[in-house]
C-alpha cells in the first residue's frame, strides 16, 4: 500500500526512525537483523513478520505509541537485512525453521535486556507467535495476532492447492504456469490439481539454475502480493516481483510449508499451535481476523478462538488478509493501545 494511502487510514501512528538497530550473532553462521523505535523506556513489543522470508517494513513500526511502547523488530534468517541471504549461494535451508526463530527471539530478548515482552505476529508471524508464546509463556505479556495461520495441510491445500483459485482463476493460473510447463502438475478438464504444487515449486525453487528459479520465484511470490489485499494494490505486487526478495520469500515460505512448519499433529489430528493452545490461557490476547482473507481464510482462527476461548476475537468484516486494510489496521492499534499501559 502506498505511503499516501497509509496516511488516509487515520490510526496509524507517525513514521518513526530506530534509534538503535545491529547484527544479532545467533551461531550457525547466521546474524539476524533487529532494531528499536519509540521509547526506550517504554511498553516492550516484540513485532514479528510474515511470510516467512517477507522481512520487516517501517510501515509497521506505526502500529504502536511511540510514546508508550518500546519496539523492537527483527528481520528473521535468510530475509530482509539478515545474513546469510536465502538468495545467496551461502544460504542453507537446512539452518532455518520454525525452532531455530523460536531460539533466536529468546536470544534477540536476552541481549536487549527485556524481562518479558508483547509479541506481535501476523500471518506467519502469528504461527512464530504462537510457537513461541506456547515454548516461553513465562516471557509473554499479551499477545495481538493477525491472519491467522499455523501451516496444517488444510491451510496450505486451500491456498496453493486450488482452493483459493476458485475465486481469484487468474491469478491461481499464474501461479500453476511454471508447474505446468515443467509437468510437475496437471489441471482435470473439471479444473482439478492434480501433484503436489508445493512440493513441485520446491523443485523449481532450489534448481541452481537461475533460469529454473527466478521465475518460480516471481510467480509463486506475485500470486501472494496480488491475493492478500481485498482490492489489489499493485505496489505491493511490484515490491513482491524484485527478483531478489521474490526468491528470499519463495525459497524460505515453500521450504516451510514443505515440512508444515516443522510442527506435530496431536492424536486427534489437530496441528500443533492449536493443540498446546491451552499453554496461552493466562495471556491476554487479541486475534485479528479479515472475513475475506484467501491466504490464511478465517476458520483457523475460529479454531484457535475454540481452543483458547480466553482470547479476544474481532473480525474486520470488510477485509482480506494485509495489515494495511483500514479495518485489520484500526483494530490492530486499537489492541496495542489497549495493552500499552498494562
Amino acid at each position: 500500500m502506498t505511503s499516501s494511502s497509509l496516511e488516509e487510514q487515520g490510526p496509524l501512528y507517525p513514521p518513526v526512525e530506530p534509534y538503535a538497530s545491529g547484527h544479532l550473532d545467533v551461531g550457525d553462521g547466521q546474524r539476524v537483523w533487529w532494531e528499536e523505535c519509540g521509547n526506550p523506556d517504554g511498553k516492550p513489543v516484540v513485532f514479528l513478520h510474515g511470510g516467512p522470508g517477507g522481512g520487516i517494513s517501517p510501515g509497521v513500526r506505526r502500529l504502536f505509541d511511540p510514546e508508550r511502547y518500546r519496539v523492537v523488530l527483527l528481520d528473521q534468517r535468510g530475509c530482509g537485512r539478515s545474513e546469510p541471504h536465502a538468495s545467496t549461494a551461502a544460504y542453507d535451508p537446512a539452518l532455518n525453521t520454525t525452532w531455530h526463530l523460536v531460539d533466536d527471539i529468546e536470544r534477540l530478548r536476552e541481549a536487549r535486556g527485556i524481562e518479558r515482552w508483547q509479541v506481535f505476529g501476523g500471518s506467519w508471524g502469528s504461527a512464530l507467535a504462537l510457537a513461541y508464546a506456547e515454548t516461553h509463556p513465562e516471557r509473554v505479556t499479551e499477545l495481538v495476532l493477525r491472519g491467522i495461520f499455523t501451516l496444517r495441510r488444510s491451510e496450505l491445500d486451500f491456498f496453493y492447492g486450488g482452493g483459493a483459485g476458485q475465486l481469484v482463476p487468474d491469478l491461481y493460473a499464474g501461479y500453476l504456469a511454471p508447474l505446468l510447463e515443467r509437468g510437475l502438475v496437471s489441471v482435470t478438464p473439471g479444473g482439478t490439481v492434480v501433484g503436489d504444487p508445493i512440493a513441485g515449486y520446491h523443485e523449481l525453487l532450489f534448481d541452481p539454475d537461475p533460469a529454473v528459479h527466478g521465475p518460480a520465484a516471481v510467480a509463486w511470490a506475485s500470486y501472494e502480493a496480488a491475493s492478500i489485499t481485498l482490492v489489489p494494490d499493485p505496489e505491493l505486487v511490484a515490491q513482491f516481483a524484485d527478483p531478489d526478495y521474490a526468491l528470499a520469500f519463495a525459497r524460505i515460505e515453500n521450504d516451510y510449508f514443505v515440512h508444515a512448519g516443522w510442527f506435530s499433529t496431536s492424536a486427534e489430528g489437530e496441528g500443533q499451535l492449536i493443540a498446546d493452545a491451552g499453554r496461552l490461557a493466562d495471556i491476554p490476547a487479541v486475534i485479528v481476523q479479515g472475513r475475506y482473507d484467501l491466504c490464511t481464510p478465517a476458520v483457523t482462527a475460529f479454531d484457535l478462538h475454540r481452543a483458547w476461548p480466553q482470547a479476544e476475537l474481532v473480525v474486520a468484516p470488510h477485509a482480506g488478509h494485509a495489515w494495511t486494510e483500514p479495518e485489520i489496521t484500526a483494530a490492530l492499534v486499537a489492541a496495542t493501545d489497549r495493552f500499552a499501559d498494562r
